[in-house]
């Protein structure tokens, strides 16, 4: 084997190695990816509640129900207060905030319901508020009005 072939054998011989070895350590990134799912009936659904990988935080929709009921509450504001309650438990499992949230996107049976959903919405920030995106949609689930989803970045 001349000295060209053999030099080119062995620079593809490393290229494959370190191709192989940089596949086998991405495994590390990946454990830094991790399901937060509380616990109650959301749990038994085939998804996450949110998952965090590395410093952020993607939250599946989620709806303002009634945990006794399974169903929105009759009174829109007592919807509301359970999503952000809901939101707050699931952002503090994983060390996070309100203030943490970078984009939120808001789906609403009727938007005649948008300037109450703000009211309550504005006093859930102490920093600035996250993108966000207020969007109009047939029904949801368990006659909710409100289902939010969002991502959130450790600061």
């Amino acid at each position: 084997m001349n000295r060209r072939v053999w030099i080119l054998s062995v620079a593809l011989g490393l290229s494959t190695v370190l191709t192989v070895r940089g596949a086998f350590s991405q495994g590390g990134e990946q454990s830094k990816r991790r399901a937060i799912n509380l616990p109650g009936p959301v749990s038994q659904l085939p998804f996450s509640k949110a998952i965090l990988a590395g410093d952020t935080l993607y939250l599946s929709g989620s709806i303002g129900l009634d945990s006794k009921t399974g169903k929105a509450p009759d009174k829109i504001e007592d919807e509301i207060k359970n999503l952000f309650d809901d939101y707050k438990t699931t952002l503090s499992a994983a060390g996070m905030s309100m203030d943490d949230l970078v984009f939120v996107q808001v789906f609403s049976t009727d938007l005649s319901l948008y300037d109450k959903f703000n009211a309550a919405y504005r006093t859930q920030f102490l920093k600035d508020f996250p993108a966000r995106a207020f969007i109009g949609t047939g029904s949801l689930l368990r006659g909710g009005h409100f289902e939010m989803q969002a991502i959130a970045v450790r600061h």
